[in-house]
């Protein structure tokens, strides 16, 4: 998303921050976990982070080194490109390193059951950062931006952004969803669904393709390619004649194959959702052509994964604002939650005005 120069200065900014509290302080309630025994300010910490599959991750890797490094503490923050045996690898490493808090950005939550109970065995705290992690007893906090919620403007993004260029039904519509691997992808259709699927049923929405479940809809590894060569077979098989009203897309990334592929189509553009505010759908959104997308600023939750490790190390329990939504099948982890926020042209120019990159970019 951002050049060498902006993004310098945005991870100058940014550092700063990482050191100072963040979140809503009106929404605390008390988490299941307790804050454990206090630690030496110059531990080790570990962040082991998915594949760079979106500028919000790479972002985070320099976030984490910066500002867990002007805490004090000694990070090592890895990204597990190779798949889930480098990142179970790399866990094991952080533990042997004696990392006293192991925040994670899961590849695939599901597989980490064993590193998991060998860093909590070591005396480790584990935070879940931005993806649950799942089957497990051994992760005691998650932190994350409210994944439903998500889910849900996406949907009604979609709904009113039909509506806005067509008063009245019926709409023609498709939908996509991340990758089954990633523990967020079914929570964020299962929220736009939870707006989307009372208007399939009663008929304002038309899916052409029939195409309607999670597993139908999934983006392996939520790659650009995989989405536009559905696109393009769901273009073909259904939409010869029939109009395309909207595309239900997950982030950004997939929003920006969509228009991609309607375009090599020759169709009119429909109205298509995004989330992750990256750079070049921002400017999609600016230039007409990309409907929505979230912002889910990263600067702020790595901030607050900073401030629970803070926390921990001085023996505190971290403040959580939510500890019933957030079941992994085996305990309820307790969680904060930060606000997302839906952005299209309406609201573009002032929703990043915050932003040492997309702010001035709106201007």
């Amino acid at each position: 998303m951002f050049g060498k120069a902006g993004k310098a200065a945005a991870i100058a900014a940014i550092a700063a921050l990482a050191l100072t509290a963040c979140g809503r302080s009106d929404t605390g309630t008390t988490g299941s976990s307790s804050g454990g025994e206090a630690f030496p300010k110059d531990s080790a910490i570990g962040v082991a982070l998915p594949k760079k599959t979106s500028e919000n991750w790479v972002l985070a890797e320099k976030l984490f080194n910066d500002g867990l490094t002007s805490a004090g503490f000694k990070p090592t923050v890895q990204f597990a490109n190779n798949g889930v045996a480098e990142q179970q690898n790399q866990i094991s490493a952080m533990i042997s390193k004696g990392a006293k808090v192991i925040i994670v950005g899961a590849l695939d939550g599901s597989q980490l059951g064993t590193q998991l109970q060998q860093a909590k065995d070591a005396g480790a705290t584990i935070i879940a950062y931005d993806r649950l992690l799942l089957n497990t007893a051994n992760v005691d906090y998650y932190v994350a931006y409210d994944n439903f919620k998500v889910g849900v403007l996406q949907g009604q993004a979609l709904l009113d952004g039909m509506k806005a260029k067509k008063p009245s039904g019926p709409y023609n519509i498709e939908l996509l969803a991340g990758s089954p691997d990633d523990a967020n992808a079914k929570v964020f259709f299962d929220g736009a669904m939870s707006v989307l699927k009372p208007k399939i049923d009663d008929g304002t929405l038309k899916v052409l393709s029939g195409q309607t479940s999670f597993e139908k809809a999934v983006t392996q590894d939520w790659k650009a390619e995989n989405a536009q060569r559905r696109m393009d077979t769901l273009l073909t098989g259904s939409y010869g004649t029939a109009p395309l009203d909207g595309v239900l897309s997950p982030n950004d990334t997939l929003a920006r194959a969509v228009i991609t592929s309607v375009k090599a189509a020759g169709k009119p553009l429909p109205v298509i959702t995004g989330q992750d505010s990256e750079e070049l759908s921002v400017k999609s959104i600016l230039a007409g052509e990309q409907y929505s997308t979230i912002n889910k600023d990263t600067r702020k939750l790595v901030e607050h994964a900073i401030v629970m490790v803070k926390d921990l190390q001085a023996g505190k329990k971290p403040e959580i604002n939510d500890d019933k939504s957030y079941n992994n099948t085996v305990k309820t982890v307790p969680a904060f939650l930060l606000p997302p926020v839906i952005v299209t042209k309406d609201n573009v120019k002032t929703a990043y005005v915050d932003d040492p990159v997309l702010g001035p970019l709106t201007k």
